[in-house]
């Protein structure tokens, strides 16, 4: 891959949107400045000219248009599963995060306060790692020293000597790990072994955040997918519950919260929705948040 994938700039694109809100689910302000004014307009009159597949027999204009496609369709996966993961890592007392396949991610640039004892390391591919700093810099953003680009190919298994070469990176130290938007586009032996590598890198104690496509075919997940097939990134798997249970546990973790879209709907948009109940957010269908802890 050369640079930053579609679904990544789509993805930053629908949290630089709702960041526009008054209010939010998930603030992110870095979000809109990791892409160029041209993209954004490109992903408007693309999403807005699609209304009638998302939402067949709409009436309204294209901005009306633009904005329930990006709080049915575009933004509830990146704000639901940034909500949960930064929940969760404030809450670790992790000394080290790592960020697999990084994407537009803008944890490493916002960063609170409580994540300034951090080591924050961010792993990608070298063509979306590359095209990444160019954007940070086109931005004027000046990454603080915690804050470390990493390139790496997960389909490798060396994938994590760039990790343990860095000399930031303490393998001894409990780390936090999140796989954001990953696990869709992985075949299911390709998350097997991923599972085990991280193991080998993380100490017990440790843990990892993901979302995942949970097995219950629905128009919405149908849609979903053909979002990806047409970003030439195919989704590749979803598993239920117990076996994500079972990949985890022969893995070496264990599931600390394992969370249904009702349940996420409930924890992370319900209180956006009782504030704003003319513009309500739910989470994705089919799309499951896991929370898994190193044993």
């Amino acid at each position: 891959m050369d640079g930053i994938g579609m679904t990544a700039r789509v993805s930053a694109f629908a949290r630089a949107m709702h960041a526009r809100n008054r209010d939010h689910v998930h603030f992110d302000p870095l979000a809109g400045r990791l892409l160029t004014q041209q993209e954004m307009q490109d992903i408007a009159a693309s999403m807005s000219q699609g209304i009638g597949f998302f939402h067949p027999g709409f009436q309204g204009t294209p901005e009306e248009a633009l904005r329930w496609i990006v709080d049915h369709q575009l933004a509830p996966s990146p704000l639901g599963r940034a909500a949960f993961t930064e929940s969760a890592l404030e809450q670790s007392g992790a000394q080290q995060y790592l960020i697999l396949a990084a994407g537009l991610d803008s944890f490493g640039l916002r960063q609170p306060d409580w994540a300034r004892g951090m080591e924050i390391f961010e792993l990608d591919l070298p063509g979306p790692s590359r095209d990444k700093r160019a954007r940070v810099a086109a931005a004027g953003l000046v990454p603080l020293e915690n804050l470390h680009l990493l390139e790496g190919d997960l389909a490798d298994a060396a994938w994590p000597d760039a990790l343990r070469a860095h000399p930031a990176f303490d393998p001894g130290r409990i780390s936090f790990c999140s796989l954001l938007g990953i696990i869709y586009y992985l075949k299911q032996d390709d998350f097997r072994v991923l599972l085990r590598q991280l193991a080998k890198v993380l100490p017990a104690g440790s843990r990892i955040a993901m979302d995942y496509p949970a097995r219950n075919p629905s128009a919405q997940f149908d849609r979903q997918s053909a979002l990806a097939r047409g970003a030439g990134e195919a989704m590749q798997a979803a598993y239920t519950w117990q076996e994500m249970e079972n990949l985890l546990q022969g893995a070496g973790f264990r599931v600390e919260r394992d969370l249904n879209p009702a349940e996420i709907t409930e924890t992370y948009f319900a209180p956006y929705n009782r504030r704003n109940p003319d513009q309500p957010i739910y989470a994705a269908e089919n799309v499951n948040y896991c929370l898994a802890e190193r044993i």
